[in-house]
């Protein structure tokens, strides 16, 4: 079964200031965005632009989405049997992890949470081509 969350919270502050610097352009994503599985995310909050992968669950009937596993302050590798999906939109507590996916659209590569790996950046760009990465 996928990842769940309890959409009746508390309001909570989340410090959002460069979520539009980010994402500089949206022209689409996953229609309804999703809730992320944050099992081995380690921090409090996921950040515009944290790049989003999934795979099929266990009775391969639902997909899984879950933040881009990160170490050391950058990307690692595409886990075997996932894919990538896109971007986070907007800055979303760890712990209500539902996220608008972009999949297509523009991002500021030099304001992303963490940087890539020439291997991932190549690998993004093959598996989201609607998805570019730009700075000024």
């Amino acid at each position: 079964m996928g990842a769940k969350a309890n959409l009746v919270n508390e309001p909570t502050k989340i410090i959002t200031g460069i979520d539009s610097i980010v994402i500089r352009q949206y022209n689409g994503g996953i229609t309804g965005g999703r809730t992320l599985d944050m099992t081995d995310f380690k921090e409090d909050v996921i950040k515009a632009g944290h790049l989003v992968i999934r795979t099929l669950d266990d009775d391969s009937k639902e997909y899984i989405y879950k933040p881009m596993p990160v170490q050391d302050g950058a990307y690692k590798d595409l886990p075997a049997k996932h894919e990538y999906v896109g971007v986070v939109v907007c800055s979303k507590p760890a712990s209500e992890p539902l996220v608008g996916i972009m999949d297509d659209g523009r991002v500021n590569d030099k304001a992303m949470p963490y940087p890539f790996k020439d291997a991932v950046r190549t690998a993004v760009k093959t598996a989201l081509p609607n998805l570019i990465f730009e700075h000024d």
